[in-house]
């Protein structure tokens, strides 16, 4: 019998098919599972840190949503956005810029303070604005603006307090109204514009026609705003005054004085010269009313005959709220028969008589002029 071998090549083959598939050496789908885990590593890195950005400009993005509308900065700037679009109405509606009679107490106006100037007409242009400064102090936020108002540069702080919530918003209103206001007293005439529009005291002052013209007017504004007060009318005229209304709360003086346009001097010289050439009618040696008289102690024969030698040059000057003629000079001239009681003698007077006259002047209601004229006896 032969024995059975086996060949070493044989005992070989038979180790390895019987050898722990653990202890194979790795083929290509071991590699690609080692890939797929690194790239899966990669991609939830990636994503990730994807979120951690979009995290960050929804963060971004919603702070600047909150600085461009729902700020305390954000506030302030829509009041001046309408102020300079000339929507009056609309920015006296925003919270806290209308004033109540306790306001104005406690801002120490007048009760009677008129809103006759918060309007589109009497607005003036507001440009350039900028917040240069925001600070926080309690529950106030003080907000600092600068501007343009009109061609003028301006600095206005005001305070701005939070007024419940817009959703999730916070809401805002002026802890203290930007309202400021003008007490004008306007000095020979009723009339007078504000950046343009046409108004007059009596329509203003609570006393109507019975209000004392030297009593100041007292009328709210904006603030900022710039306003341009003058006076042009048939008798009276200014160049106008420049008021800025930059501080809240705030009433600004002030006393415009006009001056007598030529078209009235020359209505007051033409009544003037008509009212003494009515005086050298009266054939008497004192005429009734009039400024000029001639006195003799002898007896007159006949009737004096007057006339105006010499006009006065008419000047107009202020007089508190009216208008006077200051002292001036005229001459009359008479003619006039006087006996002597002495001796009988008839003597023919022709003769100069130098006058002096001064006059007031008072604008009535319906805007004629009164004009008296007496003698200057000083």
């Amino acid at each position: 019998m032969h024995e059975a071998q086996t060949t070493p090549d044989a005992a070989i083959g038979d180790d390895a098919s019987s050898a722990p598939s653990s202890t194979r050496r790795p083929g290509r789908g071991g590699r690609r599972g080692a890939r797929s885990g690194r790239r899966l590593a990669f991609d939830l890195t990636a994503i990730g840190l994807l979120s951690v950005l979009a995290l960050g400009a929804l963060g971004v993005g919603g702070v600047a949503v909150y600085r461009t509308l729902y700020s305390p900065a954000a506030f302030v700037e829509r009041y001046l956005s309408l102020l300079s679009s000339g929507s009056a109405a609309d920015a006296l509606r925003l919270p806290g810029v209308a004033m109540d009679s306790a306001e104005l107490a406690a801002a120490e106006l007048p009760s009677t303070t008129s809103e006759v100037l918060l309007r589109r007409a009497a607005l003036a242009p507001l440009s350039d604005v900028s917040v240069i400064g925001e600070r926080v102090r309690g529950d106030v936020t003080e907000i600092t603006v600068t501007y343009l108002a009109n061609g003028h540069r301006g600095r206005t702080q005001f305070d701005v307090e939070q007024d419940g919530w817009i959703g999730v918003a916070p809401a805002w209103r002026f802890a203290h109204s930007p309202l400021s206001a003008i007490d004008l007293t306007v000095r020979g005439a009723t009339r007078f514009s504000v950046n343009g529009f046409e108004l007059d005291t009596r329509q203003v002052a609570p006393e109507g026609v019975n209000a004392d013209p030297l009593v100041p007017v007292s009328m709210l504004v904006f603030s900022p705003g710039a306003y341009s007060i003058s006076v042009d009318t048939p008798t009276a005229r200014t160049p106008g005054v420049a008021v800025l209304s930059d501080a809240p709360q705030k009433a600004v003086p002030v006393d415009l004085q006009t001056e007598p346009t030529q078209e009235f001097v020359d209505v007051v010289q033409d009544r003037v010269d008509e009212f003494l050439a009515s005086c050298a009618t009266q054939q008497v040696l004192q005429p009734t009313g009039c400024p000029f008289g001639y006195f003799v102690r002898n007896r007159v024969e006949g009737v004096p005959q007057w006339s105006i030698a010499q006009n006065p040059e008419i000047e107009v000057v202020p007089d508190g709220a009216q208008w006077a003629i200051p002292s001036t000079r005229a001459v009359a001239h008479i003619d006039v028969d006087i006996r002597s009681i002495y001796d009988g003698r008839l003597n023919e007077v022709s003769e100069d008589v130098e006058f002096f006259l001064t006059g007031s002047i008072t604008i009535l209601p319906d805007g004629t002029a009164s004009i008296q004229v007496s003698a200057d006896q000083g």
